[in-house]
């Protein structure tokens, strides 16, 4: 493939050192972004004609029309220059990891007197320990539960643990050891601590083998209560064991990256293996990669790992990259430990890749779903509920306060399955003045169906954010407007939630009229998916309404509160700038220009109004 002239020149004085390499448009525009460890042979390569090259290289070869090249000491660094180039131009043509999560991790930090477990999502180099990563903020929490119930360690912060003169509770119910108080020594504490890393750090064989030794020891020195404590623990340990699903048999720190392609799309998901244990697991999908799999991991372990998320000893992934031993150096480089890439061809780490393209197929048949057509949902809704048609036009209206303060509602609408924003309304709650959602929900209701010629069209579906009450308050004003017949209704709840993570998930119930139990919408993953986005867009916009509300009136309040400032003063300055939310963010010497506003006078706005912005 003929490179332009002006390009050629360029392509003629390439070096061969390792560099990165940035390819642009007519227009200037950054099209890719790459490395080799010979610039040279690496960018010549695009333009030679080859048959097998990808349909991907073709069309950025046919609009490459500049190019610019920066040379590195050494192929690590151009991996990291290359990285964070592309971190900050994001070219069109290269694989882009769209993930800003940040997952929760336990950090403890043995340097401290008495160490305590602390949740964190931030990793840093502070010779702190951090164990995980957890996805479920739910299962993190849940973990923390169980590790205070087996090993009671610090659970106050720095500051309440210097001050406090009396045990805690925690400690009255056996889940401290009382140490705020003087009840134990560092050198005893120590022991509880490293029971504590031993445990997260999945060695559990030797946790159960020490604390067999302790409960034994403590019995033969007649110390009962002592060896009973121990003697709980181990239980306590087992127990916590058995409901862990055990992977590998090598004990060790693992992530294995599996994939799956359907069609134009890549499905791929991370497994966490900790201590040969399985903690969690995340997926992405990368729509129209135009990449293949091998240069897809390639992105992900570079741009995912980059972001400081905790690395394992290990990743595994499904096929060998040409960079895989690079990409081992560059890891081991941010870990300050070794870590392997490794692509395993048979045993444990085959299985466990094998569970995670499994994982990857299932999310990206998931997401796939949801992108299409969603007539076949609207339908399924149709059939589950009993309705005559397909509900085109879905209606959902949900309340937010605080303790009955800055009552508000919200009506979202959904034509075939997508938002329609234009036809979304909020409303300002009038008649109620107290802690009643309900009486809320039937004033929206009635404002909502009060001249329907006058607002929308009639929904084909409405639906209520709330349990059986809301139902029957919204099947009363249906019937008041003689519109029951007319509107079908039902109620969305979530079940409360319960301990565990498995039980947590899908958790959203549908109350219908004349029906005692709700239906269960797990089992029914695009009905969920659905009428979840509906109630989750009419809390979002319900939630907005209330803190505009919130925060102007607490403005206004603070405002009034401000001595030498009367009705008049008030009304000048919201005159002034239009608005209290104007107000709050001017400068002193603009304030000061309001007739009537002292220069001493127009700080002390500027103070009150800031500092509540500040505390909001």
């Amino acid at each position: 493939m003929k490179a332009p002239a002006d390009l050629q020149d360029k392509l003629d004085t390439l070096p061969s050192s390792p560099g990165v390499y940035l390819m642009k448009d007519v227009k200037g525009n950054i099209l890719y972004v790459g490395k080799g460890k010979d610039l040279r042979k690496r960018v010549l390569s695009y333009f030679r004609e080859k048959e097998h090259q990808s349909p991907k290289t073709r069309v950025l070869v046919s609009k490459i029309s500049d190019l610019e090249f920066i040379l590195t000491g050494s192929e690590k660094e151009a991996l990291i220059l290359e990285s964070n180039l592309i971190k900050r131009h994001r070219p069109r043509y290269n694989v882009i990891l769209r993930d800003d999560k940040r997952y929760l991790v336990l950090r403890l930090d043995q340097k401290e007197e008495y160490p305590r477990l602390s949740l964190v999502r931030r990793i840093r180099q502070d010779g702190a320990q951090y164990f995980g990563p957890y996805a479920s903020a739910n299962a993190v929490r849940q973990t923390l539960k169980v590790l205070h119930g087996m090993f009671p360690l610090r659970q106050c912060s720095g500051t309440k643990f210097r001050q406090r003169a009396r045990p805690c509770l925690n400690h009255q119910m056996g889940r401290c050891l009382g140490l705020c108080v003087g009840a134990i020594s560092p050198e005893e504490y120590g022991p509880v601590v490293e029971q504590a890393v031993l445990f997260l750090k999945g060695r559990t064989q030797d946790l159960q083998e020490k604390l067999r030794q302790e409960m034994e020891r403590a019995a033969d020195r007649l110390e009962f209560e002592k060896a009973a404590m121990y003697r709980d623990r181990l239980n306590a340990v087992e127990k916590t064991l058995e409901k862990q699903l055990m992977v590998s048999a090598r004990f060790r720190d693992q992530d294995a990256v599996g994939t799956h392609e359907a069609g134009d799309n890549l499905g791929l998901a991370v497994l966490f293996v900790r201590g040969g244990r399985m903690v969690g697991s995340h997926c992405f999908v990368f729509k129209k990669p135009q990449s293949s799999s091998s240069e897809v991991v390639r992105a992900f372990i570079l741009q995912y790992y980059e972001q400081g998320k905790p690395i394992p000893e290990e990743i595994l992934i499904s096929e060998p990259l040409p960079e895989q031993e690079l990409l081992a150096e560059w890891l081991s480089d941010i870990k300050g430990k070794r870590v392997g890439v490794r692509h395993p061809k048979r045993g444990e780490g085959r299985q466990l890749l094998a569970m995670a393209a499994h994982n990857a197929a299932n999310y990206l048949m998931s997401e796939m779903t949801r992108a299409t057509d969603p007539i076949p949902a609207l339908d399924r809704l149709r059939q589950r509920l009993g309705l005559e048609s397909i509900p085109h036009r879905l209606e959902c209206i949900d309340i937010s306060n605080f303790r009955g303060k800055f009552p508000v509602g919200s009506l979202v609408v959904f034509r075939d399955g997508e938002p329609d924003k234009s036809a979304y309304r909020r409303y300002r709650i009038k008649t109620v003045d107290r802690i009643d959602d309900t009486a809320m929900m039937a004033e929206v209701l009635n404002r909502r169906f009060t001249d329907v010629r006058k607002e929308q069209a009639l929904p084909d579906l409405l639906v209520v954010d709330g349990g059986k009450a809301q139902l029957n308050q919204a099947l009363a004003v249906l019937r008041e407007r003689e519109l029951a017949d007319l509107v079908p209704v039902v109620a969305l709840a979530k079940k409360p939630r319960t301990t565990t993570q498995a039980e947590a998930n899908g958790t959203d119930r549908l109350y219908l009229p004349g029906r005692k139990n709700p239906l269960e919408l797990k089992k029914d993953p695009p009905l969920l998916f659905l009428l979840s986005r509906l109630r989750d867009e009419a809390h979002r916009f319900a939630i907005s309404y209330y803190q505009k509300r919130h925060r102007k009136q607490t403005l206004q309040s603070r405002l009034d509160e401000i001595r030498g400032i009367g009705p008049k003063r008030r009304r000048d300055l919201i005159r002034f700038f239009g608005s209290v939310k104007r107000l709050a963010g001017a400068q002193v010497e603009e304030i000061s220009q309001v007739p009537g506003i002292s220069y001493k006078l127009a700080a002390s706005i500027c103070t009150a109004l800031r500092g509540d912005e500040k505390a909001g």
